[in-house]
């Protein structure tokens, strides 16, 4: 690890670098041995991956699913209770060596969130954004290549950027595929603006691999349009912010519809248990409409906040399980 010169300057080396990776790697691999040999686990992590999944996060992720679903059959049968306390330990090291590893390039996501800050997004959400391609960057680094973290993890955390820079910049949010078709076109402008040649609509299409109608569109949603704009004509204009609704206003169709939710939601919450019900309740504001962050619902429980979303997780998973049953 790094030493504490370096700690206090936030910046490893590439040895320190490598050898934080290498003892996750480690960890994981000790909490795979100790979760292997129960069925349940051997199920999750003998699956045969979808091809999105066939990469090194998706077997990181998988084995988090294998060591949950040990650590949940421990509850009820004595003999897996000590191998699962172990694999969990095991995990939950690697998870904070990964944290560790990733908070090693904070300065990245400082960095390329002063370059990025705009009207749209501020210096302070982009660094959150830039967090989280930080943590991405820590579950899927691999020690043994020729490369640096800290420029293994700049290419994820401007990513995470952009990303959000285009979800939030837009009046209607686009989804993930169109984002990047609309930045591949945007590419292709400027390569043919560099080189000072005329173009159509046309042309960035057939060099995106997309049809006409749909790179027009996806040019057009860019646009946007000043509430402070007149939008009628004669002596008394008035603007489009006149017309727009008030947004605090309380409709008494979604009011109604809302109360309806709520009937049914709390219904469905008796096959929870008290801690899954406290959880989505605080989470997403059934008790008082205040939605809190999963560090704020974890300090009244007295959890971390990845126990929180693992809870949270379940609970939904729960939910979802008993909706299928009863339409079926």
């Amino acid at each position: 690890m790094a030493d504490k010169r370096t700690e206090r300057r936030g910046r490893w080396t590439a040895e320190q670098e490598r050898q934080a990776g290498r003892q996750i790697r480690s960890a994981e691999a000790r909490a795979m041995l100790l979760a292997r040999g129960n069925p349940v686990a051997d199920r999750i992590l003998g699956s045969r991956p979808r091809r999105v999944e066939r990469t090194r996060a998706g077997e990181v992720s998988r084995l988090e699913q294998a060591i949950e679903a040990l650590w949940t059959a421990s509850k009820d049968d004595a003999e897996l209770r000590e191998a699962a306390r172990q694999a969990k330990e095991a995990w939950e090291e690697a998870e904070a060596l990964r944290w560790n590893l990733a908070m090693s390039g904070r300065r990245i996501a400082h960095g390329e969130a002063r370059k990025l800050a705009g009207p749209f997004m501020d210096e302070a959400d982009l660094v959150q954004e830039g967090y989280i391609g930080l943590l991405r960057a820590a579950k899927r680094f691999d020690p043994e290549r020729e490369i640096r973290f800290s420029t293994y993890a700049r290419w994820w955390v401007r990513a995470q950027m952009t990303r959000a820079i285009d979800h939030h910049g837009r009046p209607v949010r686009l989804p993930g595929g169109a984002v990047e078709q609309t930045r591949n076109l945007r590419k292709v402008i400027q390569e043919y603006e560099l080189a000072g040649a005329e173009f159509t609509i046309a042309d960035l299409a057939r060099e995106v691999g997309i049809d006409e109608k749909r790179a027009r569109f996806l040019l057009g949603q860019g646009k946007t349009v000043s509430i402070d704009e007149p939008v009628e004509e004669g002596p008394r204009q008035r603007s489009l912010d006149f017309f727009l609704e008030d947004e605090e206003a309380i409709q008494p169709e979604e009011e109604a519809i809302r109360v309806q939710e709520l009937e049914r939601l709390k219904a469905a919450f008796g096959s929870l248990s008290e801690r899954h019900r406290h959880v989505l309740a605080r989470r997403y504001g059934l008790d008082d409409d205040r939605f809190r962050t999963l560090s704020e619902v974890g300090e009244g429980l007295n959890l971390s906040r990845e126990r929180v979303r693992q809870i949270e997780r379940e609970a939904l998973g729960r939910l979802k399980d008993d909706h299928i049953r009863e339409v079926a």
